[in-house]
């Protein structure tokens, strides 16, 4: 039984709609994203010059960046799980590759200019209208200007990169960078183009390893439309066979924007785009039958059951994913208010003599950093009654994201331990803090604080 071929359009996929509506959500979140800030923190920003770290609104310091390898792990995990289940859905609906072509080939040289005549054709060259495309290159090279600038708001916050581009002449480095990258996706994009998927990223290359039956692929359906290709060889516009539904029209040729045939079968250059499914859809529609082009799994099309989403390899990726992501979320729950590290000097221990009365000293370098946004006065104790704090006498002032080395000299009058034949070094913890704010601002560091051998002592109390 046929199909009316009204219902059949009425119930068609507009494909196309809808990946240029999520090419503008994601547009929109990557261009509003830096402008947000929380207690002047951003969602992400990676900063060399301010050597910082932001993520979730929080701060990091670049000591803190064990972080990253969480981000990264959860970035190519998410990778594999899209590509097993919706195989290179990144690509044709969210990769800037794939957008930026769509805003140059469809939008300025189509809708704009007129370069190209229609969207159904997008494998074919235009020759002439040189004044056209150069127009539209200059166009293309604003927009381009505003996706570098929007890819360096992630690594300097816009807040200081529009100040230090209102000085060029003392941030060269800013200014070349921002040049080179605006000219590099002019290049790809003008002169790459989807030679760029093919041959230049290196997903293209991984991805059919991670795909199985199960995947959500572009499929030709064999079986309905007849076959066309035996294997490398065309056998024809359309099939030999009468019974098949493939009409030879090509429309899914010619819209596919990486020059391909879907009707081949999967193939390395293939971007999800849907573009040949539309394509399809509408001329099939106009006789009354069903796509021949689908996004499904090779073993959906061939058992004509739904596509099997939770199977063993997407449900371990979603539980290994979701691990990763507590894990980092314990870890930035464990963010110091201010950092300090502690390194002993080369000296062991100095015993100095007086009144008859032995004192241990032990020396540390001190490096400590305010990470916050305004500046504070620090101090610390140790856990030890029987440690005192020689030096420094006064509390230290740290100007907001400053670092401050320090000396640091503890010492002992009492007997810690009453050893003849070795040094004993023993377990201590320092605890600095704000002396504005210590309820919120402190951290502990374990150190050791090296009492000598009794006969040291001894030594040194029959000099004086």
């Amino acid at each position: 039984m046929q199909l009316n071929p009204n219902d059949v359009l009425a119930n068609k996929t507009p494909y196309a709609q809808k990946r240029y509506i999520t090419y503008a959500i994601v547009t929109v979140i990557a261009l509003v994203l830096p402008f947000i800030r929380i207690n002047d923190n951003h969602f992400f920003l990676l900063s060399f010059d301010k050597k910082q770290l932001n993520l979730l609104f929080t701060s990091f310091d670049m000591q803190e960046l064990y972080l990253m390898p969480f981000l990264l792990i959860i970035m190519f995990l998410s990778i594999f799980f899209l590509t097993t289940l919706g195989g290179r859905v990144w690509c044709g609906w969210a990769c800037p590759q794939t957008v930026f072509r769509v805003l140059y080939r469809d939008l300025i040289q189509t809708k704009l200019l007129r370069i190209r005549k229609n969207l159904r054709d997008r494998q074919k060259k235009f020759d002439g209208n040189y004044v056209k495309k150069a127009i539209g290159v200059i166009l293309w090279a604003c927009l381009a200007l505003i996706a570098a600038s929007n890819f360096l708001w992630y690594f300097v916050p816009p807040e200081d990169f529009f100040t230090y581009l209102s000085n060029p002449s003392e941030h060269k480095l800013l200014v070349g960078i921002l040049i080179g990258i605006t000219a590099f996706i002019v290049f790809d994009v003008v002169y790459l183009a989807e030679n760029f998927c093919v041959y230049v990223c290196p997903y293209a290359r991984i991805q059919s390893v991670m795909f199985d039956n199960d995947t959500i692929q572009v499929i030709y359906d064999e079986q309905r439309g007849g076959k066309i290709y035996d294997g490398q060889t065309k056998l024809g516009r359309k099939p030999l066979t009468s019974e098949s539904e493939c009409i030879g029209c090509e429309a899914c040729v010619h819209i596919c924007p990486t020059h391909i045939d879907i009707r081949k079968g999967m193939q390395l250059e293939c971007i999800n785009c849907l573009e040949c499914s539309d394509a399809c859809s509408k001329v099939m529609g106009n006789l009354g039958k069903e796509t021949l082009i689908s996004w499904t799994s090779a073993k959906s099309l061939q058992t004509r059951k739904p596509v099997n989403y939770f199977r063993f390899r997407t449900i371990a990726y979603m539980v290994v994913i979701a691990v990763a992501i507590v894990a980092l979320a314990l870890m930035t729950t464990k963010k110091e208010n201010m950092l300090l590290n502690i390194n002993r000097t080369t000296e062991l221990y100095k015993i100095e003599v007086d009144n008859g009365k032995f004192n241990v000293e032990n020396a540390y370098t001190f490096l400590m950093q305010n990470t916050q946004k305004q500046e504070h006065i620090y101090y610390f104790d140790v856990n030890d009654t029987r440690i005192k704090i020689t030096r420094p006498a006064a509390p230290i002032k740290i100007k907001a994201g400053g670092k401050k080395k320090v000396i640091v000299v503890l010492n002992t009058r009492d007997t810690l331990v009453n050893v003849n034949t070795k040094d004993t070094p023993l377990d201590i913890k320092i605890n600095a803090y704000a002396l504005d704010d210590k309820k919120n601002i402190s951290v502990s560091r374990d150190t050791i604080f090296v009492f000598p051998k009794m006969v040291e002592i001894r030594k040194a109390l029959s000099k004086d």
